[in-house]
């Protein structure tokens, strides 16, 4: 095979609210933290573990505003898209380089009834968790 490819598949769990940014030229920039776990037992000890996985999720323009609308912390949601390494200076001017999934396709995972029944469990996620509009799309391809 002489071609190469770049494919992510991620389900996970929105660790914070979609930031966005926006340019001059109306073109805008949504970013948020993607938690994924894996979880086995440890054959000496018997004992349940779970790792967690933190992956940085970019979504551009129309794509980003509409998972800004409806996505909030602690949703599941599945990600499709290519990994992308940018290289930035710190304050220091140290090289440094972050590596993020560049999202071109994104299925919401959560139903509307799943955040209504996870905002009433506990105070934090109910501050954290606005009630979203009646028609809220599962299925949103770019």
């Amino acid at each position: 095979m002489s071609g190469t490819l770049n494919k992510v598949m991620l389900i996970g769990h929105l660790g914070d609210a979609v930031k966005m940014h926006y340019f001059d030229d109306k073109n805008c920039v949504g970013r948020f933290p993607l938690a994924t776990n894996e979880t086995y037992t440890n054959k000496q000890t018997n004992e349940k573990v779970t790792n967690t996985e933190w992956h940085n999720i970019i979504v551009r323009n129309k794509a980003a505003e509409i998972c800004e609308k409806y996505l909030n912390k602690g949703d599941k949601v599945y990600i499709e898209g290519r990994l992308k390494t940018r290289k930035w200076q710190d304050d220091k001017g140290n090289d440094r380089y972050s590596t993020e999934i560049q999202c071109v396709d994104f299925t919401f995972l959560t139903t509307k009834n799943d955040s209504l029944s996870s905002e009433n469990q506990t105070p934090q996620d109910a501050a954290a968790k606005p009630t979203k509009n009646n028609e809220e799309p599962n299925d949103l391809s770019l």
